[in-house]
């Protein structure tokens, strides 16, 4: 299956702005994470600590609903999701 990927602001130039993953049905949100960390160094550098731990500054969401740091390791995506990473915001 496919689940579109959009990254944003400084993730976006290690992950590339939108892209479509294919991924195996049933698959998790760490799952999708690890194919897009699994790209190339840049982007594994840019999700996940040295430990394998996503970084804490990551932000996701899941068709527009944001995905708790808890519920990555069993969100189970379908076709057609909408994945979005965001570093943190900043702004006054």
């Amino acid at each position: 299956m496919q689940v579109k990927v959009r990254a944003f602001a400084g993730l976006r130039e290690a992950l590339g702005g939108e892209r479509l993953v294919e991924i195996s049905n049933g698959a998790t949100m760490k799952g999708l994470l690890d194919a897009v960390g699994g790209t190339s160094a840049t982007a594994a550098a840019a999700l996940f600590e040295e430990s394998g731990e996503l970084k804490g500054h990551v932000i996701l969401m899941r068709n527009g609903k944001r995905v708790g740091r808890a519920d990555i390791e069993t969100l189970a995506l379908a076709e057609g999701d909408e994945i979005a990473l965001f570093p943190p915001v900043a702004g006054g």
